[in-house]
């Protein structure tokens, strides 16, 4: 018989980190932005955001930026293929109470995406994210009670149920949603980042001041 090798062909990282903060840290901080969460969401009246938060803004959340930066920066290398310098340009509150859920959505105009947990999650609302819709898969399913799931032919992944504290990194342009929170309030801070250039063999865009 002869040998097979499966390969995984252009796979997208996804990266969790644990503990970026304590669990004292995450406590606080969850208790502090959740009054600061006034934006409410069109899609989900139990969901809402605060403003979007720039450097420079908020000392607690600068000192959280710190913390995120050599990982948002492992990751990047990742993505483009090179160590360049990452700026968080954006960061938010989101607090989701029972019942409430997430739409579907990405993030325009960044590359690096991610969540910091500052509560407990319930299984019920664990990022979930889905295959991109239309132009890179078959246009037929087979899809019934018999067949299996794997990493190739699956149209979801839920995120590893996380601990408060804990960070996770993805690539902006992944779908991903939050299912209907069946557990207590969920609170957790979402950020966006770009690197300082882009250079496309000589083609070179500045993307940070």
């Amino acid at each position: 018989m002869s040998d097979s090798h499966v390969f995984e062909l252009f796979p997208t990282p996804v990266c969790r980190i644990a503990g970026v903060l304590d669990a004292a840290e995450a406590a606080g901080l969850a208790q502090r932005l959740a009054t600061m969460a006034v934006v409410g969401n069109d899609k989900s009246a139990e969901l809402s955001h605060s403003r979007l938060l720039g450097p420079g803004e908020d000392p607690m959340l600068d000192v959280l930026v710190g913390r995120l930066g050599p990982h948002v920066q492992t990751f990047g290398e990742l993505l483009l293929g090179e160590e360049l310098r990452w700026l968080v340009k954006e960061i938010w509150a989101n607090v989701l109470q029972p019942g409430g859920e997430q739409a579907l959505h990405n993030h325009a105009n960044s590359f690096v995406s991610g969540v910091v947990y500052l509560t407990p999650c319930d299984d019920s609302a664990r990022t979930l994210f889905l295959r991109g819709m239309g132009g890179a898969d078959f246009a037929l399913r087979n899809t019934h009670a018999g067949t299996r799931t794997n990493a190739f032919n699956a149209e979801k992944w839920v995120a590893p149920a996380p601990a408060a504290g804990d960070l996770l990194l993805f690539p902006s342009y992944l779908l991903h949603q939050v299912p209907v929170n069946r557990g207590g309030e969920r609170v957790t801070l979402a950020f966006n980042a770009i690197p300082h250039r882009l250079d496309a063999w000589g083609y070179a865009l500045s993307l940070q001041p």
